[in-house]
This record gives structure tokens, C-alpha cells and sequence, in this order.
């Protein structure tokens, strides 16, 4: 599927507000999409650094938070050897926040009480434009290439064996704010197939990848929109057997999870972060032992403005708009 096409074909099907409490102020400034609390003097699509010393962050205690794609437990323990070398590295006790939701990991950074994160990948432009998260980084294979693919997933004995035949059954998304779990196989089942919910199919929503999962192999759900990377830990981890699911669509390769810290860092200790991430070691860590399940072993140092740009085309041919109330 080209992405002309997908542009061309897909209509809107979502718009996404983010409600946080607290007053925003208006800047005389250039901000592009982003909330009107912040400022893109330098046109990267990110909330410059606060010149006001006064409104600059410098926390006793460093909260980390990772998308909530599966079990948060299982990512404390994953996570556990980086931030012992993050507080290493910034001189900073890390605390890591199990976030149920990706709106709950948006309010949080929004509000303040979160400074380190990886968003998933579609909802880094919501988080970017609302809550001032500033990415720079992503996981990528020890050769350099990174991401993942979209898939739609069925069981054994479904009677689905291509996609048209969803047609007249259930289809079950994660959240509206997942790229893979919902915003790209909305784009392209109406573009390449003109088949969309409520009027072809039934849509359900499982609120997670591992939830989405685990019901097509428990044939819960008849199909399902996940991230293959996910589907592969899983595989590994002996969650699932290869066996009780099987893929009837692959989608082009999107950016995996961002990572990045909040705009209003004071400028050394952003520094001191991205040095963690640069300086990681990953041989013999909990982290290699987790993602090697899904083909990573370094971090890679990546700009949103190119990364991300074929999710904001998709978030566009969606009618999506990062409204932040």
C-alpha cells in the first residue's frame, strides 16, 4: 500500500482531546500544532526549553514511565539495570511509574509529575503536542534498523483468511491513541479495502496489544490490529504458542516506541539523560534479555520531525487533531 493511497483513501474516524487540569497561558511565539503553552522558535516540531530559569524542572527523583503495551510489571523488572545506570550517569534517584494507559501517561507528563518516557508510537504526537515531550531517541537492531509492522491476526479454524473476510464479524482494536492498535489499520482497511467499522464490521477494544492477543488465541476475539514486535516477546516469553494465531495482513515498517524526557528539563540534566541512553551498555542486561525477544540492542538517536512524519500523515488522513483542553 503506498501512502499516496492511503492519504487519498482514508477518511476521518477520530479525534482525540486531552483534558489536564491547571491554566495555560498564551505565548506570543511560533508553535505550529502544539499546545498554546508552548513554543517551536527552531521549527522541529517540539516545545523549546523554557528561557525563564524559573520555570525550569530539576527533580530530586527522576520518573520513568513506558508505554503501557503489556504487563507494566514485567517492565519494571526489564527496565531495571537503565535506571539503575541513569541515577548512575545523572546523580538522580529514578522511580519507575507502571502507567495503565497511555491518556494516564499523557496527563502525567502534562501535569508535571512525569520527566522520562517512552510513548508508543501513535501517541508520541499527542504526548509531543500536549504534554511537551521532547524525543529523541528509539530502539533499534544492533545493525541500526528498527520498527515494527502492523498486522491483523486471526485464529486457526476463524473461517478469516484474508481481510475481507472480517466483513460482518468483530474486529478488535487496542486504543484509539495506538498507531498499530488502531489509527493505521482504520487508514488502510478503508483505503485498500473500503471496509470500515460499525458499517462492515464490528469494532471492539481491548485496551491493550497483549489483551488483543491473548484473545485471538483464546478465540475470544476473530481478529485483531496488533504490533508484531509485541507478538514476537509474547511468542518468546511462552504467552502464546505461534501456532494459535496466524496473519492475514503485514503493514509497511513504522518507528517503534520514543523515548525522551519532558521540554521543561533544565537544559543540563536533558543532557544527563540522553547521556544514559548513549552510554548503555546492553550485554548482560534486563533490558537485552527482554527486547532481544523482539530484535533490539542499542538505542538509536532519531529526530520526530523525520520519524515521525509518516504517523502524522496517517493521524492526518484520519481527521485526527491534537486538541489539548
Amino acid at each position: 500500500m503506498t501512502l499516496k493511497k492511503l492519504l487519498l483513501g482514508a477518511a476521518a474516524v477520530l479525534a482525540v482531546s486531552v483534558f489536564a487540569s491547571g491554566a495555560s497561558y498564551a505565548q506570543e511565539c511560533p508553535r505550529g500544532t502544539l499546545d498554546k503553552r508552548f513554543c517551536d522558535v527552531d521549527g522541529d516540531l517540539l516545545a523549546d526549553t523554557p528561557t525563564d530559569p524559573s520555570k525550569l524542572l530539576d527533580p530530586d527523583t527522576l520518573v520513568f514511565a513506558y508505554t503501557p503495551v503489556e504487563d507494566p510489571a514485567v517492565y519494571k523488572t526489564a527496565w531495571s539495570d537503565f535506571l539503575v545506570h541513569m541515577e548512575k550517569v545523572t546523580g538522580k534517584k529514578v522511580q519507575f511509574f507502571p502507567v495503565q494507559s497511555n491518556a494516564a501517561q499523557i496527563e502525567a507528563m502534562r501535569s508535571g509529575r512525569l520527566h522520562v518516557a517512552g510513548f508508543n508510537t501513535g501517541s508520541n504526537p499527542l504526548a509531543v503536542n500536549c504534554a511537551g515531550f521532547n524525543p529523541f531517541v528509539l530502539m533499534a537492531r544492533k545493525d541500526g534498523s528498527f520498527g515494527y509492522e502492523m498486522e491483523i491476526i486471526t485464529y486457526p479454524g476463524s473461517g478469516i483468511e484474508k481481510v475481507e473476510d472480517i466483513k460482518g464479524k468483530q474486529l478488535a482494536f487496542t486504543t484509539q491513541t495506538s498507531n498499530s492498535g488502531f489509527k493505521a489499520p482504520s487508514a488502510i482497511l478503508k483505503a485498500d479495502f473500503d471496509m470500515i467499522p460499525g458499517r462492515d464490521f464490528e469494532a471492539a477494544f481491548s485496551g491493550k496489544h497483549d489483551n488483543s492477543i491473548m484473545g485471538v488465541a483464546n478465540k475470544d476475539y476473530k481478529a485483531a490490529s496488533i504490533a508484531n514486535s509485541v507478538l514476537q516477546r509474547m511468542i518468546l516469553r511462552d504467552v502464546v504458542k505461534a501456532d494459535q494465531v496466524i496473519s492475514i495482513y503485514k503493514s509497511q515498517t513504522f518507528p517503534t516506541t520514543g523515548f525522551g524526557t519532558v521540554y521543561n528539563l533544565k537544559p543540563e540534566l536533558k543532557a544527563k539523560i540522553k547521556e544514559a541512553f548513549f552510554s548503555f551498555e546492553w550485554a548482560g542486561t534486563t533490558l537485552e534479555e527482554e527486547f532481544s525477544k523482539s530484535g533490539e540492542g542499542k538505542f538509536l538517536e532519531m529526530t520526530y520531525k523525520v520519524f515521525w512524519d509518516v504517523i502524522r500523515k496517517i493521524d492526518t488522513a484520519n481527521g485526527i487533531k491534537y486538541t489539548c483542553n
